[in-house]
């Protein structure tokens, strides 16, 4: 029954994945021992302003640090869109969004009817024995009803909330729409009352109960440090009031840069560093943010002491993920939404059996590559459907070199390559960036124009990809398309023609 169960699965696979619901399948790895559990922990727009990272010099997460140096950390790990949705679905999936046509905040891709029943990454936990559990932002959206939540999660816990919030906007109000995300600082409450703090402690609870005759898939979601980034007064008395916390920033970068960058982003309430250094508000919104991922950090130390108080450590792989980054000021803006680093860049970090301590991993990573790298590590049902590459040689030895670059697409036509040592942008209307990320990591000077790099840029067009799915049906239109036979470009149902000016 159990070879026959299996061989079934590995059909559905191969015929995309449609199989929801099997029954149970051996606890054991094919070596006799118990499957691990999976810890597996999602962090909402956390760039990479961890510790462990290096991505900015006061930053204070020494939980998440402590489990790097549990496991290896992956130093040049990006995201497949820099935005909360198509991320999220990629990485859960194991496609690109150039396959699945999800490139923005809608649709849901349960409610396209070629992914409508494709296994997602859970799902094959369950399939495989796990007792699969999620609280907190791990899908984007709302999946439906109790139906259709079963087939995604055994166990459902809380939901991705802010918490308490202020009375009114700490920042009043913007011209970006007054949006109630917009908005940062400090306020009077406690930690105990926001979000974040209950999800752990319902995680934490589900550890300390864990059935031991079955091994659990848990996945938490934070929510922060996503605006609205409010913090309790402990976590920003970690930073300094003062321009120390600001990071650097060139007032010309965005001169080399193609015109069509301004027009990628999706339409959304996030200011300009013109418009947040004008109303003195830089220097908060950063000390929001760190303050955020402090707090944020000190709930992946309550799950790690959970694990480490019901003795599951050793027999636990812990998944620590951020679903893409944000910039704080760099090229001109805040948010996400691009194709450089600060949008793109990821924590990763992977611990448990199976794993090296205290790797640091340079090669380029995907956070597509989880899907495979969780199947080899726990011995799953293998799939010959994914996209993405099994992290586990590098996981064994971090300088094991990989064969090819991490890839982010934002919106039909538009993909970063990110090697070992480059940076290459290609926009949809063909203008293209270059940065050599060894010797300018800010990203300052697009080298694409210089000849002497005809070879570099050849290297890395050849991984652009060749599909690129049109917009999935029933997406927010507030995005960009363009036409190169009439070279126009739509954005918010208004024609952009090449020479217009900028959009401030």
């Amino acid at each position: 029954m159990f070879r026959f169960r299996h061989l079934i699965f590995a059909a559905c696979c191969l015929l995309g994945g449609t199989l929801n619901q099997l029954p149970a399948a051996d606890t054991l790895n094919p070596s006799g021992k118990a499957k691990p559990n999976v810890l597996f922990i999602a962090i909402d727009d956390q760039n990479d302003w961890i510790g462990a990272f290096g991505g900015h010099p006061l930053a204070k997460t020494p939980q998440i640090d402590r489990l790097a140096n549990r496991g290896t950390a992956f130093l040049n790990a990006h995201c497949q869109a820099p935005l909360c949705c198509p991320s999220r679905t990629s990485l859960l999936l194991g496609l690109r969004p150039t396959t699945t046509g999800v490139y923005g905040l809608a649709p849901s891709f349960r409610s396209l009817d070629q992914w409508k029943d494709r296994v997602a990454l859970p799902q094959h936990f369950q399939a495989n024995g796990y007792r699969t559990l999620s609280a907190g932002k791990i899908y984007h959206g709302d999946f439906g009803g109790p139906q259709q939540r079963a087939k995604e999660f055994d166990v459902w816990g809380p939901g991705s909330t802010v918490g308490a919030t202020p009375k009114k906007k700490l920042i009043g109000s913007t011209p970006m729409g007054n949006h109630p995300l917009m908005d940062w600082g400090m306020f009077p409450h406690k930690d105990e009352e926001k979000g974040d703090y209950q999800i752990a402690s319902w995680a934490v609870e589900q550890i300390k109960s864990a059935p031991k005759d079955k091994p659990f898939f848990l996945s938490t979601g934070f929510f922060l440090p996503h605006v609205p980034c409010y913090a309790t007064q402990r976590w920003f008395d970690l930073y300094p009031d003062d321009d120390t916390v600001l990071p650097l920033v060139k007032e010309d970068d965005r001169n080399d840069t193609p015109r069509f960058s301004w027009y990628l982003h999706w339409s959304l309430p996030e200011p300009r560093l013109k418009w947040v250094k004008e109303n003195h508000q830089w220097r908060n919104l950063v000390r929001s943010y760190l303050a955020c991922t402090s707090f944020v950090d000190s709930q992946v130390g309550r799950l790690l002491d959970a694990l480490d108080e019901a003795g599951l450590s050793e027999n636990t792989i812990v998944v620590l993920w951020g679903d893409h980054g944000w910039h704080l000021g760099e090229k001109g803006i805040t948010g996400k939404n691009s194709l450089w680093e600060r949008s793109t860049r990821v924590p990763l970090i992977i611990s448990g059996p199976g794993v090296s301590n205290g790797g640091r991993c340079m090669q380029p990573a995907e956070l597509l590559d989880l899907y495979p790298t969780l199947i080899d590590l726990c011995g799953l049902t293998g799939r010959t459907d994914l996209e993405g590459i099994s992290l586990v040689p590098q996981l064994n030895n971090a300088s094991t070199k990989r064969d090819r670059p991490a890839i982010t697409s934002h919106n039909p036509g538009n993909h970063g390559i990110r090697s070992e040592r480059w940076r290459y942008i290609r926009y949809a209307d063909d203008s293209e960036e270059l940065y050599n990320m060894e010797h300018d990591p800010h990203e300052w000077h697009n080298v694409a124009a210089k000849p002497e790099h005809a070879t570099v840029i050849a290297a890395h067009r050849k991984w652009l990809p060749t599909n690129n799915a049109p917009l999935a049906p029933n997406s927010a239109h507030r995005i960009l398309t363009y036409d190169q036979t009439t070279d126009e470009a739509i954005w918010e149902a208004t024609t952009i023609h090449r020479n217009d000016p900028i959009p401030e």
